[in-house]
């Protein structure tokens, strides 16, 4: 039985569909929904880990990953063009 290994699955929305991401490996997925990029990409990263030497594991797995929100004031400017947009 192998190590339990902990890592982090980004979801987004992109277009029609999902993108989701495991910044430690930089491996990357997709999916239909949220569940299925989330399926799709812990099959991409267990796939990963059967095929890949242990020298190539240890050189792209980030030790340290952290995923956080951060907040900031954007400038009205988007809102003022989209304005200006649809009075034309």
């Amino acid at each position: 039985m192998g190590k339990a290994l902990q890592l982090t699955a980004v979801i987004e929305r992109e277009r029609d569909g999902y993108v989701a991401t495991c910044p430690e490996l930089d491996i990357v997925s997709q999916g239909n929904n949220v569940e299925e990029a989330r399926k799709n990409l812990l099959e991409a990263v267990e796939g990963f880990f059967e095929v890949t030497s242990p020298s190539e594991i240890r050189r792209r797995l980030k030790k340290e990953t952290y995923v956080m929100s951060i907040m900031l004031t954007v400038p009205p400017l988007h809102l003022k063009t989209a304005a200006r947009a649809k009075s034309a």
